[in-house]
């Protein structure tokens, strides 16, 4: 070993090859126990680490350790010297640098170990000593490289380790280092695509979860490589090849599967334990509006979140975006060019070093394309090839190296011309950074060009004599200006060449690529200009983009996993896992996310399965991983309920099926607000019980079965059935029991008694999923199973509903539509139906007080009952009517419109004619109209024509007719009130048109009386009682003249013209008493509003009417024969009319000139009633002046 310090000192071998160590003259180390370097190392590291918190400058600190006892330069050349144990290989394929000496792997493995140890003891203290960083950086990290590809489980696993350590203690200065062993070692070894072993998979993808399991480095991975535009996408492809590795392909779970889940859920739940220290904020969406040159990009700090954060993401967009381009270029590349140009990513006018920096930096470009792009001899083409070549490093590297970097970006064209143009642009810039032994770049040029010479000739099979070194050195003479190149820098490049090929037809990018010397060197280089390395701390800056990029295939292994797993504790990683996903989804605001996931569970809770047992409960109480899938699914919907979409539809299907199993909770639908919302104020200060109580709500002849786990329980142990049956094992008890601890576990009532704390999006997409689970109502009968469900799903509909009353509008539209089909699809009573109208009053029940701006929608709904089917609303009538009664009970103040109203009295006006639904409907009515409480002039009219249909119909006790009449009759003194209110608070405008809404009521009122009275029961009596008492009584209601005779013409002449009609043609009981009420009542009227009705021009139409129905009343006849009682009254009615008439000077002749129309009419009709009334009343005048010419008038009999 020490005879090996020599050829391997430190620096022995410059990037050129050139350069020795400068401390070749020091003695070597020789060899060390394991516990005593470590010692060594720690103590001067340490020491080393206190020299540099005084404050001192690192390098001067170094170098005065140079001077000291044992201080660095012993320490820099033990680890020298360990490294150099690590080149003794053979044939590593590193270079000509491996020893032949063959060792076994003692040597590696004894400095691998040590060198792990000082790794570990001396940790970051080692970025203290610019020399010795130096030696990681380079030789160890390419040690390490060509270690990790070692056949040896032992070695590879040591390494890792070394790895690992190094990525805690000085990742920040071994960026690019970190994403070449990830990406050539480990994440080759995990494949067996690329030839590796089973054990060296087995280690690699131990050493990938021992990374995972750092709670950073994921994020760390995917903001300092995936986000930069010049690495490779480390975090995806790490993600990746967890998901495929845990996919067991045709075979039971392997080792391998479960380590691989291992680290996916390791990284799942790295990303949940993050979002408690604080989930990110809203993704801002990102745009590029203009052009700016995206590899010239920087950070303002790579150290603050505030910057860098936005930065990373801003690149990674970048990156996406340029990939895209890349498979548009690859297609087309004058479309893949404009597409660039279109987002932003090329300017508008293209340039030659955006587009050279295109090609440069992106991924994925077809380097065929590229070559023939940049050969070709087109002036932009050229101007692009050399800003191409300008964005090399070839600053003190060998030719034939960066002649091979420079050849692995694209395929080198075959033309001798395109060749020329590219080896040309190669050598202005080869000579420009490294002209240390070139003369100038046509020495440059032609050396390059015998270079590819040379490589066509050792590694072209078809050429048979080959080129010798003296060959090569002769046909390279005089070429450096001149002079002749030094034969050992010839030789050199001759051996090289022979020995590695320069592949002119890269690889497309397919794969990992495997780290050469070359590389290795472009990457040290690489490594001194890139962007510092991000520290990302423990919160959820980029998870949302990470996680959108793995969710995928992350929920689609840990279900293969689940699926194939037959032990519990992989169940409970599983479930951990799946966990962890909702939870980061939830955060994120990932829907869709969520919603795959609770997919993928459903179909784990064997409940969406059809039935293939005899007996589903004890199955699933036997299955483990039914019963953790189902209480998973549940947790999820309850804890993320706000954030999953179309999910809710498996999970309904999963509470469906416990529902027909009988395993659910009895109060799985209730809508928690029987006993703390039910309004209090009902209008009579006494509170309501809930009408639709869970025993009301019961079908009716419906007999529904045993339902809730402990029904089911009680079936399994009873043993009074039809068919005997044995009694329950132990097992079968016990998975009833299982499945009883599962279910009350799942807390499944709380997704429906909780839901008023739902987003509104996802409360939407709950009640739409209900009513997609409940099916479309068909006409005609349905199976019993299928209207259990649609009845199931409507409770709860109908619960959610009721819980979220402060965003009924959101729910609103969808619900009634749900309920309106299936009363147009039900043609005869049926549980659903009956669900459906009594759920929809118990909605408008509950929501009125509290939803005034919805009342007249809530109400309209309400209309769907007077839809029915004759069949159904003849079954439902009473219960109905009980409903609609408790509404108005309960809500009468807050029903303030003319169309909730007009529902409300519809509603109770079809109940007058139903035996057993009328008295409930008249108790409401009586309860509005009873003395004015709930009557307004919204609702007056409408109530009025309510009660005349209850006082008109014949069913019911024999007083409520006259009970309706009152109610009708009472209602004046409102119309009084509301008068007297209207001329007190208005101002003259609205005072006016108020009054003149008050006449019209007025005179509905009074025509609604005059219907009555002319029923064919007495009723008709009490009716015009009543009426009498509404147009006669004192109720300070002024009306309009006008309006007077209205009230003359249709009320009181038509209900005299059809008494008389009705008299004569039926045999009505009392009907004489009848005619003399209405008679008297019409000279009543007439003589009080005498004064006003003879100040008008109609007063002559008027009192001829009064005349022409006293004549009728003089000859009708009742039961065939003329009324004693009206021939008795019509002559003194008619007399005392007269009279008044006399007396208030309005019946008196005038001059006889012209004649007296009234005068003479009067006469005319008073003879053909009671001709002696004549002398009677005007005894003073001559009776033949009294007597008018008959010929001379003519009198309209219809008057």
């Amino acid at each position: 070993v020490v005879g090996l310090d020599n050829e391997y000192s430190f620096n022995s071998k410059s990037e050129n090859g050139t350069g020795t160590s400068e401390y070749d003259s020091q003695p070597p180390s020789g060899a060390f126990s394991s516990s005593a370097s470590t010692v060594v190392l720690n103590g001067v590291i340490d020491e080393g680490m206190i020299m540099s918190d005084n404050g001192k400058d690192n390098v001067p600190n170094d170098l005065h350790l140079m001077t000291e006892p044992y201080g660095v330069p012993c320490m820099v050349e033990i680890f020298h010297f360990l490294c150099s144990l690590l080149n003794v290989v053979e044939h590593i394929g590193m270079g000509p640098r491996a020893n032949t000496t063959a060792f076994d792997e003692d040597v590696p493995l004894f400095a691998l170990c040590l060198i792990n140890s000082a790794v570990e003891l001396g940790g970051s203290a080692i970025r203290s000593h610019p020399r010795l960083l130096s030696l990681v950086q380079d030789e160890l990290f390419q040690n390490l490289m060509v270690f990790g590809l070692s056949t040896s489980p032992v070695i590879l696993s040591t390494v890792c380790g070394i790895v690992l350590n190094l990525y805690q203690h000085l990742r920040n200065e071994l960026k690019l280092q970190l994403e070449a062993f990830l990406s050539c070692v480990v994440l080759r070894l995990a494949q067996s695509r690329y030839g590796a072993s089973y054990q060296q998979q087995e280690v690699a993808m131990e050493a990938l979860v021992d990374f995972c399991r750092q709670k950073s480095f994921m994020v760390e991975m995917y903001a300092n490589l995936d986000c930069d535009i010049t690495c490779t996408n480390v975090f995806e492809e790490l993600a990746n090849l967890l998901s495929k590795s845990a996919f067991p392909v045709n075979s039971p779970l392997s080792a391998m599967n479960i380590l691989a889940l291992d680290g996916l859920i390791a990284v799942i739940q790295g990303m949940a334990e993050r979002i408690s220290n604080g989930c990110s904020s809203q993704q801002i969406p990102i745009n590029l509006e203009e052009y700016a040159p995206f590899w010239m990009v920087k950070c303002e700090s790579y150290s603050d979140p505030d910057h860098w954060v936005p930065f990373v993401r801003r690149r990674k967009y970048i990156k996406r975006r340029l990939m895209i381009g890349a498979d548009h270029f690859n297609r087309d590349p004058k479309k893949g060019l404009e597409f660039l140009q279109g987002t932003h990513l090329l300017p508008e006018k293209l340039d030659p070093q955006s587009v050279a920096c295109f090609f440069r930096f992106t991924a994925g470009l077809d380097k065929n394309l590229v070559g023939d792009f940049l050969g070709n001899h087109d002036e932009f083409c050229i101007q692009v090839l050399h800003e191409f070549a300008g964005t090399f490093d070839f600053e003190d590297m060998n030719l034939d190296i960066a002649l091979r970097l420079f050849l692995e970006t694209f395929r080198l064209p075959g033309e001798s011309q395109k060749i020329q143009r590219v080896l040309e642009a190669f050598s202005e810039r080869y000579y420009e950074q490294s002209p240390q032994i070139l003369a100038n770049k046509d020495a440059a040029m032609v050396l390059s060009y015998s270079v590819i010479m040379l490589n066509t000739d050792q590694h072209n099979v078809q050429v048979k004599k080959k080129m010798t070194e003296e060959d090569f050195i002769r046909n390279n003479r005089n070429i450096n200006g001149g002079n002749d190149l030094p034969r050992e820098y010839l030789s050199e490049l001759y051996h090289s060449i022979c020995n590695n090929e320069i592949r002119t037809t890269p690889e497309q990018g397919a794969g990992f690529a495997e780290m050469n010397p070359s590389r290795w060197i472009d990457l040290m280089h690489k490594s001194k200009r890139t962007s510092p390395y991000i520290v990302c701390d423990l919160r959820a800056y980029l998870d949302h983009d990470m996680f959108a990029t793995m969710s995928g295939p992350t929920i689609a292994a840990i279900s293969v996993v689940f699926d194939h797993a037959e032990h519990e504790d992989v169940y409970q990683t599983c479930i951990d896992g799946f966990l962890a996903v909702a939870k980061i989804s939830a955060c994120h605001h990932l829907e869709d996310v969520l919603d795959d996931l609770v997919v993928s569970l459903c179909k784990f809770t064997t409940l969406l399965n059809p039935s293939l047992v005899e007996e589903p409960v004890l199955a699933f109480g036997d299955d483990a991983k039914a019963r953790m899938a189902t209480v998973t699914v549940f947790t999820i919907a309850n804890k993320y309920g706000n954030f999953i979409r179309t999910g809710w539809r498996n999970i309904l299907d999963c509470v469906l099926r416990l529902h027909k199993l009988g395993l659910l909770p009895a109060r799985v639908a209730s809508d928690a607000a029987d006993e703390s919302e039910a309004p209090s104020d009902t209008g009579q200060g006494k509170p309501l019980p809930n009408s639709l109580s869970s025993t009301h709500m019961q079908s009716i002849g419906t007999p529904r079965r045993s339902s809730g786990l402990m029904g089911r329980f009680s079936q399994l142990l009873s043993l009074d059935t039809e068919e005997p049956r044995s009694q329950p094992t132990e097992q079968q008890l016990a998975a009833h029991h299982s499945t009883l601890q599962t279910i009350q576990k799942c807390h499944i009532d709380n997704i429906f008694t909780e839901s008023k704390f739902l987003l509104a999006d996802s409360l939407l997409q709950l009640a739409r999923a209900l009513i997609w689970v409940a099916g479309r109502p068909q006409k005609g009968s349905s199976s019993p199973e299928d209207e259990d469900t649609a009845v199931f799903c409507l409770e709860l509909l109908i619960a959610i509903t009721l819980n979220n009353r402060d965003r009924i509008r959101l729910l609103w539209q969808g619900v009634y539509e749900h309920i309106a089909n299936i009363v147009h699809s039900t043609v005869m009573p049926c549980a659903l139906i009956e669900k459906a109208v009594f759920g929809l009053l118990r909605i408008c029940l509950r929501l009125l007080p509290y939803k005034e701006n919805l009342a007249d929608e809530l109400l309209r709904s309400l209309q769907l009952v007077l839809k029915l089917d004759a069949r159904v609303a003849d079954a439902y009538c009473e219960q109905i009517t009980q409903e609609v009664s408790r509404l108005v009970k309960a809500n009468a103040t807050h029903i303030r419109s003319q169309m909730g109203w007009r529902t409300i009295t519809l509603l109770l006006s079809i109940t007058a004619r139903h035996p057993e639904a009328s008295e409930a409907g008249f108790d409401a009515l009586v309860f509005i109209m009873s003395d004015g409480a709930h009557l307004s002039p919204a609702n007056y009219v409408l109530c009025l024509d309510a009660a005349r249909n209850f006082a008109e119909s014949r069913v019911g006790p024999a007083d409520r007719p006259a009970r309706a009449v009152d109610l009708m009759a009472g209602s004046v003194a409102c119309l009084a009130r509301w008068s007297k209110d209207t001329r007190e608070a208005l101002a003259e405008t609205e005072a006016v048109k108020l009054s003149h809404d008050i006449g019209e009521m007025w005179l509905r009122l009074v025509q609604g009386l005059r219907k009555v009275s002319l029923d064919q029961r007495e009723v008709r009596n009490h009716a015009l009682s009543s009426l009498q008492m509404c147009l006669t009584g004192e109720h300070e209601i002024y009306f309009p003249h006008g309006l007077w005779l209205q009230c003359f013409d249709m009320v009181l002449f038509t209900m005299l013209d059809d008494l008389i009609e009705l008299a004569s043609q039926k045999d009505y009981r009392n009907m004489e008493e009848t005619l003399v009420l209405a008679l008297k009542l019409l000279t009543k009227l007439f003589h009080q509003l005498f004064h006003e009705l003879s100040q008008l021009t109609t007063f002559c139409k008027l009192w001829l009417g009064v005349l022409n129905r006293m004549e009728k009343c003089m000859k009708v006849k009742v039961r065939g024969k003329k009324s004693e009682k009206l021939q008795e009254l019509v002559p003194e009615l008619l007399k005392n009319t007269l009279s008044v008439m006399k007396s208030k000077g309005v019946l008196v002749k005038r001059s006889a000139l012209g004649g007296d129309s009234l005068w003479e009419l009067t006469w005319l009709h008073v003879n053909n009633i009671v001709p002696s009334l004549q002398s009677e009343v005007f005894p003073d005048i001559d009776s033949e002046n009294l007597q008018p010419d008959p010929v001379s008038v003519e009198t309209d009999p219809n008057e």
